[in-house]
């Protein structure tokens, strides 16, 4: 039986899917587990830095859950994007098979990262719960929702540098490089209440900053953050993801016969 044109892209995602996670952690001994180090070490480098500083500055707030909700979804949303830039290139010989799509790697992509970093929140807040340390699932439903916007809008910007990584090829170089600036703006390493109220407007701009923080409010009992919205979220996904397909749309044809 033919198949339908979304069981064609299911099957080429698929395919793309097991082909990232063999290329990014097959050649190594320890396989999967590198997946859990690298946000561990992380953690543990910050912690050691910060640790005893944000105890005295939030003695009701645990700092590992508090850092740990603001490292994996920056992580998540730095991830899908920046890897979306050299996507085309890493896969171009399999655009000669016409169900193959540049949009298609960018799913991959993104299941991929997602899947990681879902488990290795899930490992380390049992391994913090396993600790002593202290939170609980306030609002379950938020930090899903939250976490699936955050998702949608890293592929959308990861479909806009997709397109202007191919169009412009000297823009794969410095395009990660804009994305730095982002982990000190949207409070990863502090909460949002700690800058002066004069300021604050200026980071709640950054989507990343709400999606961060209604993480920690989810999962926090003593955690409140003023100013953020989980709307206004949706809409800067809404915007990022339009645009993201838009482009996608105008120069799909270009990327392929490219």
């Amino acid at each position: 039986m033919a198949r339908s044109g979304l069981e064609v892209q299911q099957a080429a995602v698929k395919a793309l899917f097991l082909r990232e996670i063999r290329t990014r952690f097959g050649k190594f001994r320890l396989g999967y587990f590198w997946a859990i180090l690298e946000p561990t070490a992380h953690l543990l480098v910050m912690l050691g830095i910060f640790g005893y500083i944000m105890h005295r500055t939030m003695p009701d707030v645990s700092f590992p859950v508090f850092l740990l909700n603001g490292i994996i979804p920056y992580f998540v949303f730095s991830n899908i994007s920046t890897r979306s830039i050299g996507a085309i290139e890493a896969n171009q010989g399999l655009f000669n098979y016409r169900p193959v799509k540049p949009i298609d790697t960018i799913i991959a992509r993104a299941v991929l990262e997602t899947s990681i970093y879902s488990c290795v929140y899930i490992v380390l807040m049992l391994i913090m719960w396993v600790s002593g340390e202290t939170f609980s699932m306030i609002n379950l439903l938020t930090l899903i929702s939250s976490w699936i916007l955050l998702i949608f809008f890293s592929i959308g910007i990861g479909l806009i540098f997709m397109v202007i990584g191919n169009l412009f090829a000297e823009t794969q170089k410095f395009l990660p490089i804009i994305l730095k600036p982002l982990y000190f703006i949207s409070c990863i390493m502090f909460p949002l209440h700690s800058i002066p109220t004069d300021y604050r407007s200026y980071f709640l701009w950054n989507p990343i900053v709400h999606a961060v923080e209604l993480s920690r409010e989810s999962i926090i009992p003593s955690y409140q953050s003023d100013g953020v919205s989980i709307y206004y979220l949706a809409f800067c996904t809404l915007i990022a993801f339009f645009i993201g397909l838009a482009v996608y749309r105008i120069r799909e044809k270009a990327m392929l016969t490219s």
